[in-house]
């Protein structure tokens, strides 16, 4: 390691540790030349490998982006990208494999986004699953609505029953006793 003040070719480690939840290495060091310290910081360097073949380092950054897009117009805070971005790295980077491909990082994409935001979700599964008809958006809505059986609202199951003739099992009544 280069000394970044005199240049010098030789530098002693002081110490070290974890960084980052443990993506990264902090080593304290000496230059024996100068004896000026600084602080470095070693990380694995992910690369993407691309449907296309090429490949590029990992950016959190088009993550971010990505997902924003999706999110445009709905009440998802910066912090929360931002926070959705770091899980979706940690997913990548537990795997332990330092070449990942894309269609792994989308996937991992998806399931913290429908956690943080449906309608957002759609239209991001919509772009990376490439939806051709309205009938692969009801398929999605349907699972979306699945997984929520337990969650409904008196209204949500009204209108289910209009809609559809079904009635999720929470929102199904009992008859009263004493009813003839």
């Amino acid at each position: 390691m280069y000394c970044p003040y005199c240049r010098h070719q030789d530098t002693r480690v002081i110490d070290s540790r974890t960084a980052d939840d443990g993506v990264a290495i902090r080593r304290r060091r000496a230059c024996p030349a100068c004896g000026r310290r600084f602080t470095t910081q070693e990380t694995v360097i992910l690369t993407v490998a691309k449907r296309s073949g090429a490949t590029e380092p990992f950016n959190r950054d088009k993550i971010v982006r990505g997902v924003r897009r999706a999110c445009q117009g709905r009440p998802v805070s910066e912090d929360q990208l931002a926070l959705l971005a770091q899980q979706v790295e940690d997913v990548i980077r537990s795997r332990g494999s330092g070449e990942i491909p894309s269609q792994e990082i989308g996937l991992a994409i998806l399931g913290p986004l429908r956690d943080l935001d449906e309608v957002a979700y759609l239209r991001f599964a919509s772009v990376y699953r490439g939806f051709e008809s309205v009938a692969d958006f009801e398929e999605e809505i349907a699972a979306l609505r699945a997984a929520h059986v337990g969650d409904w609202r008196a209204e949500d199951a009204e209108l289910l029953a209009g809609q559809t003739g079904l009635r999720p099992e929470s929102a199904r009544r009992r008859p009263e006793s004493g009813a003839t």
